[in-house]
C-alpha cells in the first residue's frame, strides 16, 4: 500500500487534506462546519479495552470504520459516543457521511502506532454520491500518516486498538469473521502411522493415570456452533470454542477445540470428517451444556471425559484425512441421521431431536434478540423463520433458525432451495402446530452445499428428491415468500401472568415504561410485550405506512365531528397526510377534501377528552415497507436476500439494485391508551387476509363474525382468501370491521405488541393479539 507522502496519486484528496492539516497543527484535533462526503465501505467490531474506573458491566464494543473520498482510503477509530449511530444502522457501509470533526490518536505505549478517531459525523441519505465513481475501492491506497506506512494495524484486517487481535461479526458472536479464518478445503493426502492408536474406550480409564497418550484416529459425527467467551479485561487473543462429538469403533466421545485452533480448524472440521490427533489432552467432560442426541447412532458413550485440542501445553497436532485416503479396514463408524418427515412431527415428543429436508417457500428476515444471561450490553443472537415443505403434509415444516456458524448459508436461504437441518428441537405449542428450533449442534445445508455430505446416501434424503422431481417450479413460486413481519408461535388464548418468569410467556409491561423499550431497540432487534389499557381510536390507512404525530391540544368537537365519530361507516375528514382539522385554514380544507378521501376512522367518545390529559403520546412506531412479505422472484433474488438480510460489515460492489418500493399494505391503525390514561400509543394491526400470507400456518382459523375485536383476538380476517399477497385490509373490509368498534368502548384489553427497530427511524410497532380482559389471568 502506498502511504501519504507518496506522488503517485497527485490529486488533493479531502482524505489527504484532512490527514495533512492534522500533521501540520499542534491540537491534533480538527473540526470542519463543511467537509466533503465520504463514503463508508467497512465497519468491523471489536470489543473493547478496559479503561480506568470501567468495570465489567460497563463493557462496550469499538468500531473500525474504513471511508474513502474516491481519491484514498482510511481506515479510523470510531469515537465510543458515536456507537449508538451504528446500533441503529444510521452508520453503515455504503452509504456517506459528513466529518465535523476528528482527531489523530497516537499509542502512547507503541512506537510507529496511530490512527485517526472520527467524533463527529453527519449521515446522508442514501444513495452514496461516492461510490458510484470507484470500480474497485480494495486497488485506493491506503492513507497513513508518515513514518507509519508499516503499521500492521492499519495496513491488516486487525482492530487498530493493539491489545485486541481480531474482529468480531457485525450483529453476532456466533460466526467466523476476517480473513484469518481458513476456508474448508480439501485435505493434503499425509502418511500415517496407525499401527499404534488408542481407542476412545481407553482413555477414560487413562485420565486418572501419569500416561503418555498415543494418537488417535476419529470420526466428527456433530459439530457445534463456535462459542466466543471474551469478557472485558481478558488477555486472552482469541477467546473461542467449539465442541465436537468424534467416534471410532469403540464409542463416542466430545472433544473440544481451543482458542485460535478455531481459526485454522473449525471451517475445515465437518461431519464426517477423520482425524489423526496427537498431543491432545484429557479433562473431566463439562456437564453444564448441551449435548446432541445421539442413541440413533447405536453407540457406546463416553460421557465422564472429553479430548481437549489446546494450541499450547501442550501444542495439539491435528491431521484432517481426506475421505478418500480412508480405507475401510479402519473400521470408523458413519455419521447417522435421524431424518422425520412432516407428517411424523406431529408425534414427536416435546424437545425431541431430528433432522429434516424440505422445499423452502418462504424465508424471513434476519432478525436479532438480546441473548439471555449476558449482562454485556450488545450481545445478540441473530435468527429468521423458515417454511420448507416435504411432499408429507399439507403444513410445512416451521423453522426457527439461529445463526450456526455458516454465515455464507444461513445468509442465503431463499425459496426454491432444499435445506437440510440437523439435531433441530421440537418445540410443542397449546392449539397450534409445533415448529422447530436450533440447537447449539444444529447444522444448515442448501441447494449447492449438499455435495460430499454424508446425508447424501440417507433413503430419506433419496426419497424427498424424488418427489420435488414431480413439482412444477411455477407452482411453488407462486406460494413462495420473502422477508415481512412473522412471530411464531401465536400468542395462547387466553393471557396467563405467572408471578415467576417462565419459557415463552409475555412480559407484561407498564405504558410508562414503553418509551424506553422502544428507545432502546438496536437494529432488527425484535421484542415482543403485552400493554393493558384501552383501544381509544381506530382508522384504516392504505399507503401511508406511519401515521404523524396526533396533537395534543385538540379544539372541543363540533356537533359535525361528533356525528362523524357516532357513524363510523362514514369517512372522517382527516387524512394521514394533511394538517389536523384545526390547523387547516376552511377554503384549503374543502380543497383537500376534493383531492383525496379521507380514511375510515372510529373514536372512543371520550378520546378527545382523554388526549389533551396525556402525558406522551408515542406515535413514532406503525407499520412500515418492509412490515409486508414480498413474493419470491428468482430475477429479484439478490435484492430480496439483501432486503431481508441484516446489514453487511463490508460494502461490495456487487450489491443488488434497491428494490422497488411495495407500497404499505391497507391495515388499522390503533390507539391504544394506557390503564393510567397517560400514555398513548399508537401501534399497526395488519390481520391475515389471505391464504398464501405466511402467517396463516399454524394460526387457527375458526370462524368469526369479523367483529373487531374478534379480528383483533384472532388476527385474521374469516373466512380468508386466495393467493392475493401484499394486498392488505380493503377500504370494504375496514368498513365492515369498523362498523362493529363500538364494542371497544370502555374495554379494558391486554394487547400483545411486537417491537421491532428496522432500520434507523423505521421502528415497526404490531399489535400480535388483543385480550379482553376475561381473557387474561393471573397466578
Amino acid at each position: 500500500m502506498e502511504s501519504a507522502s507518496s506522488s503517485l496519486v497527485a490529486q488533493d484528496s479531502f482524505l489527504q487534506r484532512t490527514l495533512g492539516r492534522l500533521s501540520s497543527t499542534q491540537s491534533l484535533k480538527l473540526s470542519a462546519e463543511e467537509a466533503d462526503p465520504v463514503a463508508i465501505v467497512a465497519l468491523r467490531r471489536y470489543l473493547s479495552e478496559p479503561t480506568d474506573g470501567q468495570n465489567q458491566e460497563q463493557q462496550l464494543d469499538s468500531y473500525d470504520v474504513t471511508i474513502t473520498d474516491g481519491v484514498w482510503r482510511a481506515k479510523c477509530f470510531l469515537h465510543p459516543s458515536l456507537n449508538q449511530l451504528v446500533h441503529r444502522n444510521a452508520l453503515r457501509t455504503g452509504s456517506d457521511v459528513n466529518i465535523r470533526q476528528c482527531s489523530f490518536v497516537y499509542n502512547e505505549r507503541r512506537l510507529g502506532h496511530g490512527f485517526i478517531c472520527v467524533e463527529k459525523v453527519e449521515c446522508i441519505a442514501e444513495p452514496s454520491a461516492v461510490l458510484p465513481r470507484i470500480s474497485d475501492v480494495s486497488s485506493l491506497p491506503l492513507l497513513v500518516k508518515q513514518g507509519m506506512e508499516r503499521s500492521a494495524d492499519l495496513q491488516g484486517d486487525t482492530p487498530l486498538q493493539v491489545s485486541r487481535k481480531h474482529y468480531l461479526p457485525l450483529w453476532n458472536n456466533d460466526d467466523p469473521e476476517g480473513d484469518m479464518w481458513s476456508p474448508a478445503q480439501a485435505a493434503a493426502e499425509p502418511v500415517l502411522d496407525v499401527s499404534k492408536v488408542a481407542l476412545l474406550s481407553t482413555l477414560e480409564s487413562s485420565f486418572r493415570g501419569s500416561w503418555k497418550p498415543l494418537p488417535i484416529l476419529v470420526k466428527i459425527i456433530h459439530k457445534s456452533r463456535l462459542r466466543y467467551y471474551g469478557k472485558f479485561g481478558q488477555r486472552i487473543d482469541y477467546p473461542y470454542q467449539a465442541y465436537f462429538e468424534v467416534a471410532d469403533q469403540s464409542g463416542c466421545m466430545s472433544l473440544v477445540l481451543w482458542n485460535e485452533l478455531c481459526l485454522e480448524f473449525y471451517q475445515r472440521m465437518t461431519v464426517g470428517s477423520v482425524l489423526y490427533l496427537q498431543n491432545y489432552s484429557l479433562k473431566q467432560s463439562y456437564s453444564n451444556r448441551s449435548r446432541p442426541q445421539m442413541d440413533h447412532h447405536r453407540l457406546r458413550n463416553f460421557s465422564s471425559v472429553e479430548i481437549c485440542l489446546n494450541p499450547r501445553n501442550p501444542a495439539a497436532v491435528i491431521t484432517v484425512v481426506s475421505q478418500k485416503a480412508v480405507p475401510p479396514q479402519w473400521g470408523l463408524p458413519e455419521a447417522a441421521y435421524r431424518f422425520t418427515s412432516r407428517s411424523e412431527l406431529d408425534r414427536l415428543p416435546a424437545g425431541a431431536a431430528c433432522d429434516v429436508i424440505g422445499l423452502v417457500t418462504f424465508v424471513g428476515r434476519v432478525e436479532r434478540v438480546r441473548s439471555k444471561g449476558n449482562k454485556g450490553p450488545e450481545r445478540f443472537w441473530t435468527y429468521r423463520w423458515v417454511h420448507a415443505v416435504d411432499g408429507t403434509s399439507n403444513q410445512p415444516f416451521i423453522l426457527e433458525l439461529f445463526s450456526s456458524s455458516q454465515p455464507e448459508i444461513f445468509n442465503q436461504i431463499c425459496p426454491m432451495t432444499y435445506l437440510v437441518c440437523t439435531q433441530v428441537r421440537l418445540c410443542q405449542v397449546e392449539d397450534s402446530p409445533p415448529y422447530l428450533t436450533s440447537s447449539c449442534e444444529t447444522e444448515i445445508f442448501i441447494t449447492g452445499h449438499h455435495k460430499g455430505r454424508p446425508y447424501v446416501s440417507d433413503p430419506r434424503v433419496k426419497s424427498f428428491i424424488q418427489w420435488t422431481k414431480t413439482l412444477k417450479d411455477n407452482m411453488i413460486l407462486q406460494k413462495s415468500a420473502v422477508g415481512g413481519h412473522y412471530c411464531y408461535p401465536p400468542p395462547p388464548q387466553r393471557f396467563v401472568q405467572s408471578a415467576a418468569d417462565s419459557p415463552g410467556q409475555i412480559p407484561l409491561i407498564a405504558a410508562s415504561d414503553l418509551k424506553r423499550e422502544l428507545e432502546s431497540l438496536q437494529y432488527r432487534e425484535h421484542k415482543t410485550v403485552a400493554l393493558q389499557g384501552q383501544i381509544a381510536a381506530v382508522r384504516h390507512l392504505e399507503t401511508t405506512c406511519r401515521a404523524p404525530p396526533v396533537p395534543d391540544d385538540d379544539p372541543p368537537a363540533s356537533p359535525s365531528t361528533d356525528r362523524r365519530r357516532a357513524d363510523p361507516k362514514k369517512r372522517r375528514i382527516h387524512s394521514s397526510t394533511e394538517r389536523p382539522e384545526h390547523q387547516t385554514p376552511p377554503g384549503e380544507r374543502e380543497e383537500e377534501e376534493a383531492r383525496e378521501p379521507a380514511p375510515l376512522s372510529w373514536e372512543s367518545s371520550r378520546w378527545s377528552e382523554q388526549r389533551r390529559r396525556l402525558s406522551e403520546h408515542l406515535s413514532e412506531g406503525g407499520a412500515h415497507q418492509s412490515s409486508a412479505s414480498r413474493r419470491f422472484s428468482s430475477d429479484q433474488k439478490n435484492g430480496l436476500l439483501q432486503w431481508c438480510n441484516l446489514q453487511p460489515s463490508r460494502w461490495s460492489p456487487e450489491a443488488a439494485a434497491p428494490l422497488p418500493p411495495q407500497p404499505c399494505p391497507g391495515h388499522l391503525q390503533l390507539t391504544i391508551l394506557g390503564i393510567n390514561q397517560q400514555i398513548a400509543i399508537d401501534a399497526a394491526f395488519l390481520p391475515v387476509v389471505c391464504s398464501d400470507d405466511p402467517r396463516a400456518v399454524g394460526r387457527c382459523q375458526d370462524p368469526h363474525d369479523n367483529s373487531m375485536l374478534s379480528c383483533l383476538s384472532t388476527g385474521l380476517l374469516c373466512p380468508l382468501g386466495g393467493a392475493t399477497r401484499g394486498r392488505g385490509l380493503t377500504l370494504r373490509e375496514s368498513e365492515e370491521i369498523l362498523a362493529t368498534a363500538q364494542e371497544l368502548e370502555d374495554k379494558h384489553v391486554v394487547c400483545v405488541l411486537d417491537l421491532c427497530r428496522l432500520d434507523t427511524d423505521e421502528v415497526e410497532v404490531l399489535v400480535n393479539k388483543v385480550y379482553r380482559v376475561t381473557d387474561a389471568t393471573a397466578d
